[in-house]
């Protein structure tokens, strides 16, 4: 079997096609990723702006989904999952764009609201090959939201969506009482958890892992912090020339890192796991769960 995700985000939006696969003796159900396509194209700039995307961003979106699904054709892919967050939630124009992406390119996108989209995030099953006496805070910084959850004793304890990301905090919409109600929720709902160990996910975080150079898929505060001071000692253009990161990533890995600080800090979180998963993980994950019998 051959599945595909589609993750249509406020900064980039990725294909990901992926063959199921036995993972061990037990028949455990897992996969392995083929293909990963991710596009720049910023649709959170028009949306958290104007609440409106552009024609241009429109017409850019769906050739997009048209090359995608010729990409699925040929894969032969068995079935697919899309999904689309933030930009296309607040964006006025978002549900005649997904309208017309049906017409034009055969692709069924479904416009997620932030609890399921943290529930997405959390299919990925990332807590059940960890410490079940430990408390966990899963923390997903996109580009138009943060999705936390806090998990214990395998259990959810719970879950929420803030409108703060990094083309947010980019384009200045990101705003005090969204920073504040963070703030609040983290103090109410880990007072009796502690201590907390921290899950990231989100392409900022896996980049930011990946430039630290650590062995184990685990970052401490300290490294973070260190590697936010380090990336912000450049400029924008030498962090693009000089460090040779992708343009579309070398602006927001900078406010990417202050959330993930942030939360770090009011959560009392020491060390962070960095599974390197992201949405198109989680979508997989739940084709498994629907197509195949899961233990």
């Amino acid at each position: 079997m051959r599945y595909a995700a589609i993750d249509i985000g406020s900064n980039a939006v990725r294909l990901m096609i992926a063959d199921v696969i036995e993972q061990d003796q037990t028949g455990k159900i897992g996969y392995k990723k083929t293909t990963l396509i991710r596009v720049p194209l910023r649709l959170g700039d028009n949306a958290f702006l104007d609440q409106y995307i552009s024609d241009r961003k429109a017409e850019e979106l769906l050739k997009t989904m048209q090359a995608f699904r010729n990409l699925m054709d040929v894969y032969h892919v068995t079935d697919y999952l899309a999904c689309g967050t933030s930009s296309l939630r607040e964006a006025k124009n978002g549900a005649a764009i997904v309208k017309n992406i049906k017409k034009e390119a055969n692709i069924n996108i479904e416009i997620v609201a932030g609890s399921k989209e943290a529930s997405i995030i959390y299919a990925n099953h990332i807590a059940e090959s960890l410490d079940k006496n430990k408390t966990y805070l899963y923390i997903d910084v996109g580009g138009g939201s943060t999705e936390l959850t806090v998990f214990a004793k395998d259990e959810i304890v719970a879950s929420r969506s803030f409108d703060l990301g990094t083309i947010r905090m980019l384009d200045n919409k990101d705003r005090e009482e969204v920073w504040e109600e963070l703030k609040e929720w983290i103090k109410e709902h880990i007072k009796t958890l502690k201590p907390i160990t921290g899950i990231g996910t989100g392409g900022n975080i896996n980049k930011l892992f990946r430039l630290s150079k650590e062995k184990e898929a685990i970052m401490s505060y300290t490294t973070l912090k260190n590697m936010y001071q380090f990336l912000n000692s450049y400029s924008l253009k030498d962090r693009i020339k000089v460090l040779q990161l992708n343009q579309d990533r070398a602006d927001v890995i900078i406010p990417a890192s202050e959330i993930y600080l942030t939360v770090m800090k009011w959560a009392g979180i020491k060390e962070m796991h960095v599974p390197q998963v992201g949405m198109v993980d989680g979508l997989i994950n739940l084709l498994i769960e629907k197509h195949h019998r899961v233990s």
